[in-house]
Order: structure tokens, then sequence, then C-alpha cells
């Protein structure tokens, strides 16, 4: 039932108007922020009829225009799903599926406020850019946000409380994607506030970055992080777990995984996942970073280990010249997790002539040299070369036993850039450098359509946190090896893009969950990507770069920003045996912010190589090239005092060291679920 504005005054504060329905009546005020086209608006909601059920839905309508698209921050990007995409997850298409094997493709969605990494929605036809965004949490409940095409138009908007339809993508209860309306009760004359931004302009497919911005920039006083240790600590427990737990000396791995509980491992010990990708989620990454540690504490061990991971990551060139996407246990070197057996992806082979590289130059500054190593790498390098596309195109996936390019679309083979760039200063090989220029403006294309996709090998052509990883990277090195600005102006893109992913705020979490027991912080995490719907760790593979981008750059947001994702990792790092269910060092991946294959504030109960591998990575980078750590402990909390102005007063801890978590388990909310 809509609500008609009755009345409408200007005043200093802004522009002051009242609205009503049969059900409702309204007052409203709205103010410009900053003055600009983004303003704040506020609700102030009174029940007229008698005690019932009710919602309210808040939303901008436009003509369609062309072919509408849309971001919702962590959730949906664009269309959210490339056609040949073979995941499953929500994607926008203008008429319904009829395909019930496949329910997440329609010409709308609304989603729960807690899986946005901050609760916005924005949507551009061919002439204007709309947004919207709410607080999280308001006085009724959980807020949502939605969008809309039909008859001509299009809508973005937010719920109060959330909707999740026309499906509902979570898969751990009995309802399973049952679309879900959720209700708030009102009293006869009882009255409520909602507050929201929103903001219209002309067509700019990059306007959701100041838009997204202003939200944090005002609110992130108010909203602290927790991490539990200091970077020295915290690498001492992460080298310990990767060499205690996941390093194999007879095989010369660090598999990706162990158990928590040593009853549920395979083999003799605690190891899940007996591989090791050369990359991604173990391999190079992980292996330079253990060596490292073991530079830096002087550990023969861990240097030890580190050496014969990295020589025999070296060893697994296939006949193409480029590596082997993983090795396992009683197989040898395999495809890894590619659409076919036999395929190997462009991100996991350019992280590991990346890494390899940089393992190669560390130790170069320690006077060892591993020929083997250099070797290896200049092959890998040689065919991402051979490989090319006249346009700068490096593809995405390739045959292991031909070498030839199998599939093209995507950005997966974004990151050779930056293992060209490095390869070009090290053996000094100009082919390289004219080879990572022309990828650097090919792939260009994909941040001008703010549209990144393809990067990992377990969520097949799907835009993920970690296609902005890798823009950063290769962007920021050509910005550094070329000194011409438009590759900074790429790499801020990029930056902007990578974003979207991380969390701004503190989502509420169900009183008995473990992550609410142990005072778990959303803010700094990265939602992985909108087919995979947990918090992770990898944006610490960008963690240099985000950082020598805000000093390039002279703006602090992006130096807040990378601390507060280091910040955020220093959760749940097992401080002793018995630590969460772990053992001493170990590091989970996989935290639930939201309902997805496991309930909200559950955690994976498997310890990663990357995660720890990553952190060393991040925490021994500071140690070395800012001389500190910007990790920052036992931040004051103030839950008595007032936000700063035009702060949204729901995202206010409200606790003093205790967690932050839903007011009573949600079985007994006074909340009503049609289903």
């Amino acid at each position: 039932m809509p609500a008609r504005v009755v009345m409408v005054q200007y005043r200093y504060e802004g522009v002051n108007f009242v609205a009503e329905c049969p059900i409702v009546s309204i007052e409203g005020l709205v103010k410009a922020v900053n003055k600009s086209q983004h303003f704040l608006c506020t609700l102030k909601i009174t029940n007229r009829l008698a005690r019932g059920a009710y919602s309210v839905s808040v939303f901008l309508r436009a003509p369609a225009g062309g072919n509408p698209r849309f971001l919702i921050p962590g959730v949906f990007y664009k269309h959210n799903r490339p056609a040949k995409c073979n995941r499953k997850y929500p994607g926008y298409t203008p008429e319904p599926s009829t395909d019930a094997e496949d329910p997440f493709l329609g010409p709308e969605w609304s989603f729960r406020s807690d899986r946005c990494s901050e609760p916005a929605v924005l949507g551009w036809t061919d002439d204007l850019s709309l947004a919207m965004a709410a607080p999280p949490v308001f006085d009724k409940g959980q807020s949502g946000v939605f969008f809309s095409v039909k008859d001509g138009r299009m809508e973005i908007g937010v719920n109060f409380p959330y909707r999740e339809e026309p499906a509902k993508y979570s898969f751990c209860y009995e309802t399973g994607t049952a679309p879900e309306r959720t209700f708030f009760y009102m009293n006869r004359g009882e009255a409520f506030s909602v507050t929201f931004d929103m903001a219209i302009g002309k067509r700019d497919l990059h306007g959701y970055a100041p838009f997204l911005r202003t939200i944090y920039e005002r609110d992130r006083s108010a909203i602290p992080t927790r991490p539990w240790m200091d970077a020295d600590h915290a690498c001492q427990l992460a080298s310990y777990g990767l060499y205690k737990w996941h390093y194999d000396r007879e095989e010369s791995a660090l598999w990706e995984t162990c158990s928590f509980d040593r009853y549920f491992g395979k083999r003799n010990g605690y190891v899940d996942r007996a591989s090791m990708h050369t990359a991604w989620v173990s391999g190079a990454p992980t292996a330079m970073a253990l060596l490292w540690q073991g530079r830096a504490v002087k550990n023969d061990d861990y240097l030890a280990a580190g050496t014969r991971v990295l020589d025999k990551i070296a060893s697994g060139t296939g006949p193409t010249g480029t590596f082997f996407p993983c090795l396992v246990s009683g197989k040898g070197w395999t495809g890894g997790w590619n659409p076919k057996d036999n395929w190997a992806q462009a991100r996991t082979c350019a992280e590991a002539t990346l890494f390899l590289l940089r393992a190669l130059r560390l130790e170069l500054s320690y006077g060892a040299a591993h020929h083997a190593w250099g070797d290896a790498v200049r092959k890998s390098l040689d065919f991402a070369v051979k490989i090319q596309r006249a346009d700068g195109h490096l593809g995405s996936y390739y045959n292991m036993d031909t070498g030839e390019v199998e599939e093209w679309e995507g950005a997966g083979g974004l990151l050779w850039t930056a293992a060209l760039i490095g390869g070009s200063v090290f053996f000094g090989e100009p082919r390289y450098r004219e080879a990572a220029i022309r990828a650097g403006h090919c792939y260009a294309s994909y941040l001008e359509d703010e549209f990144l996709y393809g990067a990992p090998e377990d969520v097949h052509l799907t835009p993920t946190s970690e296609d902005g990883y890798n823009a950063l990277i290769s962007y920021t090195l050509l910005g550094e090896i070329t000194r011409e600005e438009e590759w900074l102006k790429m790499a801020k893109a990029a930056a902007d893009w990578l974003l979207t992913f991380r969390f701004t705020y503190n989502t509420r979490l169900p009183q008995f969950s473990i992550l609410s027991q142990y005072d778990f912080r959303t803010k700094g995490g990265d939602v992985a990507s909108p087919s995979n719907q947990h918090l992770h760790f990898y944006g610490l593979v960008c963690h240099p770069e985000l950082m020598k981008l805000g000093q390039y750059l002279k703006d602090d947001y992006y130096i807040r920003r990378a601390t507060e994702h280091l910040e955020f990792c220093h959760q749940f790092i097992a401080r002793d045996d018995g630590d969460f269910g772990a053992r001493k060092g170990m590091i989970p991946e996989q935290f639930y912010h939201t309902d997805w294959w496991q309930p909200k504030g559950h955690l994976l109960a498997l310890s990663h190589a990357w995660c720890a591998g990553l952190l060393l990575y991040a925490n021994l980078w500071e140690k070395e090239c800012l001389k500190q750590s910007t990790i920052r402990l036992n931040q004051p909390e103030e839950p008595g005092t007032a936000p700063a102005h035009g702060a949204r007063t729901a995202r206010v801890p409200t606790t003093s060291g205790g967690p932050t978590t839903e007011e009573m388990p949600p079985s007994e909310r006074e909340t009503l679920f049609d289903l």
C-alpha cells in the first residue's frame, strides 16, 4: 500500500514532509550530504491501526532504458552470472527462470542486509545512476535491499525488515531456497524511525565509489575492529601451525587443509586434503612466506621447509612450459579444480610464477641462488608471451598437454601482468615488459565496465574479490615500472572495486554461535564472492599494493581499509591447543556472516595453509618495508556515547567488550516469517 506525500516544507536543515496511508502516517526529513546529490533520509513511522504485522519498503523508480545493471556490494555485480558460467547463484535476466533446476535467475532480487559487505543497492539505466543504502539493522529487526525490472521500469530499494526473493541463496535449513518474507509487530499509536541514504545522478559506472565511501567515512569511527594479537605473535603462531600441521617433508608439500580434530584427519595426523596447488590455496605464496619467516627469525626448519616446497613447485612445469595447477598425494601433478581435468587455470599459473620470482629475489638478498627456480619462472613467462593474443589477452584456461588456450572469456589471466613486470625487471627482458603493457591495456576494459570475473578455479567465470586483488597488484606494478599516471588511475579503480567486497560494519551474530562467543568482528573481512558467501583472508595477497596505493595517492582511505583487513585477519588464530576447538597455530578460512552452506555465526573447522601463509606475507612486508606494524590493539569502544553526526546508530556496538549479538535466538524473536 503506497504512502502519499501530503505536505512538503523546505527548512534550513533539509526538506520535511508528511506522508499518509490508511495504516500509517510518516514524518520525513531529507538532508543533502556534502552539498552533493547524496541525501540522508529519516522516516518516523506511526501505526494508525490495531496491533499487527507490517513491513516497509522505500524505493527509487526510473524508466528501465536499455539494459539495466546493478551492484549490491559483495552480492551482485552487473548481471552477476556470465552466460557461460557453470555455477548456480543469483543472476539477472529480463524474464524469470523456467528451469526448476536453476531457481537463481530472474528480473528481481531481494537480499537480507547481512549478505552485503555494505547494505546498499545501485542501479544504472542508459542515462541514470541510482543508489540507496540502509543500516544493517533497525529498531524492529534486520533490513534488506532489492532491485526489480518490470513493465519497462527499474526499481532499487530498501526493505524494513528484509525479504529474500524470488529464492533464498541458502542451503543449511530444511526450507532450502524457498523465498522468505519477514515482518515486524506494531501496536496502535506506536512509532519508530528508519534511516537510509540515496543518490540520483547521470549514468556513471564508477559512481558507486564516492557513494559508498561517504557512508564508510561517516560511520567508521563508531565501528571498531578487534584483532586478537600483535604482528609478532601472529607470525609466530602462523609459522608454527604451517610447519607443524601442513608441512609434509617426505612429499615436499604444504597440504592445503587440516582438520581441527584428528578424528576426522586422513592418513596419519590431521591432514584433511592432501593436495597442494602451485599457488592460490597453498603453494608458492605460502612457501615463500614460510621461507621469509625462516630468514626473519633465523629458524632453519622453516627455511628448509619453504625451500623444499619451492623446489618441488619449480619442478612442476609441464610440457607447455608453465606450471601444473596442483599436486595430489599419490597421484602427482593434476589439473586442479577446473572445468576439465586436463585444463590449467591462468591465475593459478600466473600467481605461482609471480611468487616463485619473489622468493627468488628474497633469497638473492640473503646471498642464496636457486637456479632451478629462475629456469622455471623463465619457462612460465615465455609460455605467457607465446600464448598472448594480439590485443593483449592472456586467456583463462589452457590445455596442459598442448598449451593451447581453451577458454578466452574472463579476466583469469590478468595476474600474468604482474608476473611479466617482475620478470622484465629481474631478467632484464624488454619483451616481458611489452607483453605486460599490452595486457594492461586489454584488461582495462574489464575495469572500465566495472565487471571483473574469472580469477579462482573453484567458481568458474564468477565475479570475485580475488579478481580485484589481481587487478590491484597488476596495475600498481604497471604504475611503478612505467611512472605513468594512467596505470595508477586503473589501480585506484581496482581498489575501489575490490573494496566493495570488504565489510564496513560488524554484523550481529546469533547469541550462542561460536563467532558470537568469541566476539568476532566482521569489519574488514572480505566476502569471497556472490557464489561463495563467506568471509575470507585472501585480501592479504594485495596488502602491500593497497598500502602503497594510499601512499602514492596521498589518500589515507586506502591505508585504513588495508589495515582493517589485516586486523580482521588477526582473529581466530589458535593461541594454544584447544582454542576454539583447533590445535595451536591453526587458522580457519571460512567465516559465515550470513546463512549459506552453514548457519550464520559458524566457521569451517579446517585449518587452511594459505591463511597462515598470507598472514605471514602481509606482516613480514610491513616489518621490512614500513619498519612497523599497522595493527591497532585494544581499540576503545564507547557504547554509551552518541555517534558522530549522521552516523547510523544501529551500527554502534551494543555492549562493551562482550559479543555484539542478536538480542535473542532467532526462534524467539518477535518477527514473523512468511514461508
